[in-house]
C-alpha cells in the first residue's frame, strides 16, 4: 500500500490488525468474516503487526522485547534461535536496552519480535520511517527470504520505489480509496505519480 501522508494507510493497517473497526465493509482471513474479532484473537489467526515508530519498551533488553512476541497460541519455526540467525548482530547484544540501538537496530528488533508470534500474514507500518537510505535497503533486501518461508506481507510505504521494487501487487491509496491497483511491472511510472497525488481518474484493478 502506497500513499502520501494522511492517505489512510496506516488506518487501514491497524483495522486490519483489529485495533479499529471499520464504518463499513468487512475484513476476511481465508474466507472467514474477523471484521470483529478482537486484535489479540487475529494474533492467533496469525496476523501480527510490526508498528509505526517500533513501540519498544525502553526499559526491558533486547531479548526481552522479542520474548513480548512470543504467543502460546501460535507455534512455528520462528524462536530465539531463528531471529537470531536473521539478524546475527543481536545475539551479541541480547542483553542490552533497546533504548541504545540506532533507528535501523530498532527496526529489527520490532520486525523480530513480530516474527516470533509466527505470523501468517505480516504487517510493516512504514519500515523506512526516519532511517538512513542504507539501512533501509538492507532491511527491505531481508523480505524476500521472509515470502520465501510461505509467510504473506502487507507492506505500507511512502518510498515507493522502494515499495514497488518488492511487492507482487500494488495499490495506491488516497483519501482511504484505491486509486490504482496492479503488479508493479505493469504500472507506469506516470500513472503512479498521478495517482499518489491524485491526478489520475483511474480506478481499482488497472494495470493487471
Amino acid at each position: 500500500m502506497i500513499g502520501a501522508n494522511g492517505a489512510g494507510k496506516s488506518t487501514l493497517l491497524r483495522t486490519v490488525a483489529g485495533l479499529h473497526r471499520p464504518v463499513a465493509g468487512t475484513i476476511q482471513l481465508d474466507g472467514s468474516d474477523i471484521t470483529h474479532l478482537p486484535a489479540h484473537r487475529r494474533v492467533a489467526a496469525g496476523i501480527v503487526m510490526v508498528p509505526e515508530g517500533r513501540r519498544l519498551f525502553p526499559s526491558l533488553s533486547l531479548e526481552e522485547n522479542l520474548k513480548l512476541g512470543s504467543t502460546r497460541s501460535r507455534s512455528g519455526a520462528w524462536d530465539l534461535d531463528r531471529v537470531y540467525q536473521l539478524f546475527p548482530w543481536m545475539a551479541e547484544r541480547r542483553g542490552g536496552p533497546t533504548v541504545h540501538l540506532s533507528g535501523g537496530e530498532q527496526q529489527a528488533v520490532a520486525i523480530g519480535r513480530a516474527l516470533m508470534a509466527n505470523p501468517r500474514i505480516l504487517l510493516l507500518d512504514e519500515l523506512s520511517l526516519g532511517l538512513a537510505p542504507a539501512v533501509v535497503q538492507r532491511l527491505y533486501d531481508m523480505l524476500p527470504a521472509l515470502l520465501a518461508t510461505g509467510m504473506s506481507i502487507l507492506l505500507v510505504e511512502q518510498d515507493v520505489t522502494q515499495a514497488l521494487r518488492v511487492s507482487d501487487w500494488a495499490h495506491c491509496l488516497l483519501e482511504g480509496r484505491i486509486m490504482l491497483s496492479g503488479r508493479p511491472r505493469d504500472l507506469a511510472l506516470t500513472e503512479v505519480e498521478a495517482a499518489y497525488f491524485g491526478l489520475s481518474k483511474r480506478a481499482v484493478g488497472g494495470g493487471g
